[in-house]
C-alpha cells in the first residue's frame, strides 16, 4: 500500500537509487471507490513533490478490465515520471487487450507473472507479452521469481527486466 509521506521523505534522503512509489490505498482487489481514487490522486501529487523516481499502481473496473480513465488520470498526474502497472494486470481480463489498454494509458512498464500464480506457470504468456509489446512497453517479469528459476524464465521469455522479493 501507499507509504506515508514522512517515511518516503526519510527514505529518499538516505537512499541514492531510483525509488518507485506504490500508490494503493488498501489491500484486496484493484477496483476503487470514488473516495479511494481521490485519495490515490492526492497521495501521488504529495509524494511526487518529494522527487520520487516513478510510481507503481494499477486500477481495474468492476469487470476486471483495465480502467483506462482512472489509470490515465494518474499517469498524467505523475508526468513526466514513469509509471508501472503492477500485478493487477494478472487479474485483468484478456491479457492481449489489457496490454493494449495499459499502453494506451501511458505506462512505461507492466509488472506481471503472465496472468498465472507465478512466473514458472506464466512463462509462455510472458513470452507472448514480450513479443506483443514489441518495445512499446517494458515487461517486468515478477511473481515467484527466484535465483533457481530466473535463467530458465529469461531463456523462455526473452524479457530484459526481472523483479524478485529475493526470498
Amino acid at each position: 500500500t501507499t507509504p506515508d509521506f514522512e517515511t518516503m521523505k526519510k527514505l529518499l534522503e538516505k537512499i541514492n537509487i531510483p525509488i518507485f512509489v506504490m500508490i494503493r490505498p488498501r489491500g484486496g482487489d484493484f477496483t476503487y471507490s470514488d473516495s479511494e481514487f481521490e485519495q490515490m490522486k492526492k497521495d501521488l501529487v504529495h509524494l511526487k513533490s518529494l522527487q520520487a523516481d516513478g510510481f507503481v499502481f494499477g486500477i481495474l473496473d468492476d469487470n476486471d478490465e483495465v480502467n483506462i480513465e482512472q489509470n490515465k488520470a494518474l499517469v498524467e498526474l505523475a508526468a513526466p515520471l514513469p509509471c508501472t502497472f503492477h500485478r493487477a494486470f494478472d487479474r485483468a481480463a484478456s491479457f492481449e487487450e489489457s496490454l493494449e489498454k495499459v499502453i494506451e494509458c501511458g505506462f512505461t512498464t507492466i509488472l506481471t507473472s503472465g496472468q498465472k500464480p507465478n512466473v514458472s506457470e506464466g512463462k509462455e504468456n510472458l513470452k507472448k507479452l514480450v513479443e506483443l509489446s514489441d518495445g512499446r512497453i517494458e515487461i517486468l517479469v515478477g511473481g515467484g521469481l527466484r535465483s533457481s528459476n530466473i535463467e530458465g524464465i529469461r531463456a523462455v521469455t526473452s524479457a530484459g527486466y526481472f523483479h524478485s522479493s529475493a526470498i
